[in-house]
């Protein structure tokens, strides 16, 4: 192994580079842990820019590259930045249903608008008692007319008070056993109240919070395809985001391991380097192997997604390991680094705060391991 292989590389890269430099990406994204504020004036320069929706299509206002080529960005914008404008960049793809599904009114209103930076739009599917399981949602849209009248709560809301827009996954009529229906949900509309929860662990720049809706009424026209597919439209969008996000999660890893690495070979403990002891060296060394073997691991599934396999399994994997690998390479970073490895003085503490989330947004590390499972043990296989 390599003790220092380079980045992945991408023709992009060099203007993903600049533009970070420019922008002070990585230093936006240290003051946004301390005061934690939705970045809207480098959203809209990202957007500007050609950064937001990597893998959108052109006519969406996005760049339209394989997920592989968006993968190998992806990483190396968290390399550069950390999780916060990585994750930014996919806000397009984590409202790919409102793309595919919505109105062409709908489309040109808020798709566009979003993958120039323009507007934001959140996603709102957790619910008090309904998290991973979306067969639980209470959340119900009642048909009157030419309208929907929505009551329910949703939890976990990033961007609770920022978002200009949500896409809301609710049942249709009170038949519990009837599939979810997605909208597109204006947030100023009557009855949406919106409030900001306690801080966060990490990713603080995201609000989160809890939405309401008290007898709110939504146009027919801002549902999103038809009533009871809105999980099977959202399902090909989990599967891509957590691919991609595996991509982001050992971008950072990296990041802190190539940090750590640099200082135990400089400084001295004991008559000798720090990377002179084993008890140091050789974590150190697992962690570089981890991190590669990893990267394989989700490289490979982005170039299987964009072949059009089927990669539900690869891709709920690919999360899991990205984010023990990344956790494990910057809590080494923390720990080898001593006090100022604990300290906000450095990088680290950020990084294992914000990474941490990837075990279970986007679906837990369990349920990644249910999807991998079912694969290997189809029902009535």
């Amino acid at each position: 192994m390599p003790a220092r292989s380079p980045l992945p590389d991408d023709p992009l890269a060099g203007e993903l580079d600049a533009f970070v430099r420019q922008h002070r990406l990585a230093e936006r994204g240290r003051e946004l842990d301390r005061t934690p504020e939705f970045p809207r004036a480098e959203f809209r320069a990202m957007g500007e820019a050609g950064w937001l929706g990597l893998t959108t299509s052109a006519a969406a206002g996005g760049r339209a590259l394989p997920p592989s080529r968006a993968g190998v960005l992806l990483h190396r914008l968290a390399y550069r930045a950390g999780t916060v404008f990585a994750k930014l960049a996919l806000q397009p793809e984590f409202s790919s249903v409102l793309a595919e599904h919505g109105s062409p009114t709908l489309r040109e209103h808020w798709v566009l608008p979003l993958a120039a930076g323009r507007r934001l739009v959140g996603n709102q599917l957790t619910e008090p008692a309904a998290g991973s399981d979306a067969q639980r949602l209470e959340l119900v849209a009642r048909r009157e007319g030419d309208s929907y009248l929505l009551n329910g709560t949703k939890t976990e809301v990033a961007f609770a008070e920022e978002a200009e827009a949500a896409i809301v996954y609710g049942r249709v009529g009170d038949d519990a056993t009837q599939g979810i229906t997605a909208f597109l949900v204006p947030q100023d509309l009557r009855g949406v109240e919106r409030h900001r929860t306690a801080t966060d662990l990490g990713e603080r720049w995201q609000r989160r919070g809890t939405v309401a809706y008290h007898d709110v009424r939504l146009p027919a026209d801002h549902r999103l395809g038809e009533e009871g597919r809105g999980f099977e439209y959202v399902r090909p969008e989990l599967t891509r985001e957590r691919a991609l996000l595996a991509a982001i999660y050992l971008g950072v890893g990296r990041a802190s391991w190539e940090e750590v690495v640099a200082y135990v070979g400089a400084r001295s403990a004991f008559g000798r380097t720090l990377s002179g002891h084993e008890a140091v060296a050789f974590p150190l060394v697992e962690d570089g192997a981890r991190l590669e073997a990893a990267w394989l691991y989700v490289e490979r599934a982005l170039r299987r997604l964009e072949n059009g396999e089927e990669v539900d399994a690869e891709a709920a994997l690919a999360k899991w390991m990205a984010t023990e690998v990344a956790l494990r390479a910057i809590d080494h970073a923390i720990q080898f680094h001593g006090g100022r490895g604990y300290s906000a003085e450095l990088p680290h503490e950020q990084r294992w705060r914000d990474v941490r989330s990837g075990a279970i947004a986007h679906g837990p590390s369990e349920v990644m391991h249910l999807i991998a499972a079912r694969a290997l043990w189809p029902r009535g296989g």
